[in-house]
């Protein structure tokens, strides 16, 4: 499991006690990796899924398939993907169960 520098709920770095915060960063990572567009990391420009514009998609299907590809691109194992997408309020519901090896 992978120990990173931790933010805070505004993508800001966490410090406490005047230092920064490190610690497991698995889910932080995959919350990363669900919302970054490609091309806003500049090291990696093709890395992230996007998830917003699939709320407007006309495939809103295609997600999985992206997510997928995303999370073994970061050399994640998936255990459990399942992702629910609710046409009547446009909300996204995911669950991922994914690790690190």
């Amino acid at each position: 499991m992978p120990n990173d520098y931790l933010l805070d709920a505004d993508d800001d770095l966490r410090i406490e006690n005047g230092d920064f915060v490190v610690g497991e960063s698995t889910s932080q990572h995959l919350s990363l990796l669900l919302r970054l567009e490609k091309g806003e990391l500049r090291q990696y420009p093709i890395t992230g899924v996007g998830i917003n514009k699939f709320l407007v998609d006309d495939n809103p299907g295609d997600i999985y398939l992206e997510i997928q590809k995303q999370l073994i691109a970061d050399n994640l194992t998936i255990r459990k993907l399942r992702i629910l997408l609710s046409e009547s309020d446009n909300t996204l519901q995911t669950d991922i169960d994914a690790r690190y090896p």
